[in-house]
């Protein structure tokens, strides 16, 4: 029979044991996570970044263009939108400074792509809208009077043109994002009526698209 303290410091040295173990597996695992952090950074702070319009307002334009804070402000957000959406992080980077360009803020611009097309810049929905923002090649052509339907499923000319659609119902809406959104859903055909005959035109949409933002939609 073993003695109770020979059975005390043994079960004392497991315990150290365990607990070293835990402690080399966290620090590999912070050492993994930095690793990975790092790398997405420098992809992402040596990509190009698109000319910005230099009115634009609002934290996205707070420091001087190039500067190295800007940089990091930058891909910080990116990496978050890219990790929250489970995007990769040049299609975060896309949705990010195409929406910054056109003046859209990008948590709205993240939620609309979402909701449209679930990040698939092929999606087609049976009514004939296309890509990443769902845009009706009609409805693009009011912008771009010479896109196709197969130019818009290109990433980059989906977004600039939806994201510019999207800004020009908010500003027709005097800043009712809630009826913009339903305006870009449903068409504004279909909410016209409704408000001529005193029905409420919300169908959800806009309330999955808003679920929890606070935003104006708008940068300016």
């Amino acid at each position: 029979m073993q003695h109770p303290d020979a059975i005390r410091r043994r079960n004392s040295a497991e315990v150290r044991r365990r607990r070293m173990a835990r402690r080399k597996a966290g620090r590999r695992l912070s050492r993994v996570a930095l690793a990975a952090s790092v790398t997405f950074a420098l992809a992402v702070a040596l990509t190009p970044e698109p000319t910005l319009r230099p009115d634009a307002a609002g934290p996205f334009a707070a420091a001087p263009r190039g500067s190295s804070h800007a940089s990091l402000q930058r891909w910080n957000r990116i990496y978050r939108f890219s990790t929250r959406f489970r995007v990769t992080p040049e299609l975060a980077r896309l949705v990010h400074d195409i929406a910054v360009e056109q003046g859209i803020e990008p948590e709205l611009a993240f939620r609309l792509v979402q909701v449209e097309s679930r990040f698939n810049p092929r999606a087609a929905s049976p009514a004939g809208a296309v890509g990443l923002t769902q845009l009706m090649p009609g409805t693009a052509r009011e912008f771009e009077p010479d896109v196709t339907r197969e130019q818009l499923l290109d990433p980059a000319t989906n977004l600039r043109i939806g994201f510019r659609y999207l800004r020009a119902l908010i500003r027709e809406q005097r800043g009712d994002l809630r009826l913009a959104l339903l305006v870009y859903n449903r068409g504004p055909i279909a909410v016209a009526q409704d408000l001529a005959r005193g029905v409420d035109p919300a169908n959800g949409y806009e309330r999955v698209v808003m679920r929890g933002y606070r935003g104006r939609g708008i940068l300016d």
